[in-house]
């Protein structure tokens, strides 16, 4: 999966706020996701992060 800084990707599961969508903030071995909604950062390990992402919506 090829993924930039500054994308949006969707979400299988939603946030706890509701919010499907998530900015990429970081990349390397954990990925830092950034909810679009309530701006919440959190880092998630890169393979379950692959295994999660439903659609990328590229930034533009």
């Amino acid at each position: 999966m090829d993924l930039n800084l500054g994308d949006i990707v969707i979400m299988k599961k939603p946030h706890p706020c509701g919010c499907r969508e998530f900015e990429i903030t970081r990349l390397g071995v954990d990925y830092k996701l950034k909810c679009c909604n309530c701006q919440r950062e959190f880092m998630i390990p890169r393979v379950k992060a692959e295994k999660s992402i439903k659609a990328v919506k590229e930034n533009e």
